[in-house]
C-alpha cells in the first residue's frame, strides 16, 4: 500500500483517487473550499465536478496543504491549467522530499506557453515529473468503465512505476518515454473538440466531423514534432484516441462548449452555466500563440480561437477553413 495525495478536487483527480483507492492505497484528496469538502464528505458525492458517483468512505479530504501530501510516495498533481502555476507554487514547501511526482493537467502553462510538468520542474526543481494522459473521461474512470492511459516522463523507471500504482483491469496503463508528444496530445486535442462541438452546433453531419478530427491531428502532429515529440505518439492513446473521445463524447466538456457556441450563445452564457473546466476555453490562445512562434501553419486552432476570443461568426469559420487554397494532404508531398 502507498500514501497517495492528489491535489485537486475536481472530476478528474477524483476520479484518480478513486482508481488509486480501489488498488489498494492510502489516498488523500486536496480542495481548496474546506465548507465544500465537508459537504462532500457528508454526502459522499462531489456535486459540482462528479455528479451522481458515490465517492469510497476511505478517501481522505481536506483543505490542509501540508496534510495532503505528508509523508506521500506519490503526489497527483490535478489542478486546471489556468492554476496550475500558482498552486504548484503553493505546494513548492511541501513537496521537496515527495519521490513521485505525476501531473495529469491536460493543458499549457498561460504565461509561457510550457507543458504541464515543464512547468512543475522549473517550480519544484528536482526529479522529472511524469505525465498522465489518454482518453479517459472521469465519469467513467470512476465507474469502472475499461479504459487504457499512457505514462510519460524521460526517466523510464519512474515512468514504470507509475504505471505499477495506477495500474488496475479496468485502468490499464502503458508507459511511454516521450513525454513531449505525450502532454501535447493531451492539451492541443481540446481545441480541436471545441472545433468539432461547433460543428455539431451549427447541424453539419459526421463527414465534417471526420475532416476536422483528421486535420485536427496532422495539425496536433506537426506542432508536437517541432517541439521535439516523436509523430508516432499521436498515432498512440494520448494522439488520436484522446482527440477521438473528445470530439464525440457526450462527456466532452470541449465538444460541449464548441457545440453550444455552434447554436449561437456567447461564451460568458457557457461558462456561467458550468462549474467545470472547458481546457480547450483558455487554451486555443496558448495553442495559437505556440504554433505562431514556431512558425507551424495551425488553421483550425486560429479559427477556434477567433470564434472562443473574438466573436466570429462559427458558420464564417468553417467557410475560412474550407476556402483556404487548395494544398496535398501529407506535409511532405510535392
Amino acid at each position: 500500500m502507498k500514501t497517495i495525495g492528489v491535489i485537486g478536487d475536481g472530476g478528474w483527480g477524483t476520479a484518480l483517487a478513486m482508481v488509486l483507492q480501489r488498488n489498494g492505497h492510502q489516498v488523500r484528496v486536496w480542495g481548496p473550499d474546506e465548507t465544500y469538502l465537508r459537504q462532500l464528505q457528508a454526502q459522499g458525492e462531489n456535486t459540482k465536478f462528479l455528479p451522481g458517483v458515490a465517492l469510497p468512505p476511505e478517501i481522505e479530504w481536506t483543505a490542509d496543504a501540508a496534510a495532503v501530501v505528508h509523508a506521500a510516495d506519490l503526489v497527483v498533481l490535478a489542478v486546471p491549467s489556468k492554476y496550475y502555476r500558482p498552486v504548484v507554487q503553493q505546494f513548492a514547501p511541501h513537496l521537496a522530499n515527495t519521490p513521485l511526482l505525476v501531473s495529469v493537467t491536460k493543458g499549457l502553462d498561460t504565461q509561457t506557453h510550457h507543458r504541464m510538468s515543464v512547468t512543475a520542474e522549473e517550480i519544484l526543481g528536482g526529479a522529472p515529473v511524469i505525465a498522465l494522459s489518454g482518453p479517459s473521461h472521469a465519469e467513467e474512470v470512476a465507474l469502472g468503465v475499461p479504459s487504457a492511459i499512457v505514462a510519460a516522463c524521460v526517466d523510464h523507471e519512474r515512468a514504470v512505476a507509475a504505471q505499477d500504482i495506477f495500474n488496475a483491469p479496468a485502468f490499464r496503463v502503458y508507459t511511454s518515454d516521450d513525454i513531449v508528444g505525450v502532454e501535447l496530445g493531451g492539451a492541443l486535442k481540446n481545441v480541436i473538440a471545441i472545433a468539432a462541438g461547433i460543428s455539431d452546433g451549427i447541424g453539419y453531419g459526421d463527414n465534417t466531423k471526420a475532416a476536422l478530427i483528421t486535420r485536427g491531428l496532422a495539425e496536433m502532429t506537426r506542432l508536437g514534432q517541432a517541439l521535439g515529440a516523436h509523430p508516432a505518439t499521436f498515432s498512440g492513446l494520448s494522439g488520436i484516441g484522446d482527440l477521438i473521445v473528445t470530439c464525440t463524447s457526450r462527456h466532452s466538456r470541449n465538444r460541449r462548449v464548441g457545440e453550444a457556441l455552434g447554436c449561437g450563445d456567447t461564451l460568458e452564457t457557457i461558462m456561467a452555466r458550468s462549474e467545470q473546466v472547458a481546457e480547450g476555453v483558455w487554451n486555443c490562445a496558448n495553442a495559437r500563440a505556440l504554433a505562431a512562434a514556431h512558425g507551424i501553419d495551425a488553421p483550425i486552432t486560429d479559427e477556434v480561437y477567433a470564434v472562443v476570443h473574438e466573436q466570429k461568426n462559427p458558420r464564417d469559420a468553417v467557410t475560412d477553413l474550407l476556402t483556404r487554397e487548395p494544398r496535398p494532404e501529407r506535409d511532405d508531398a510535392p
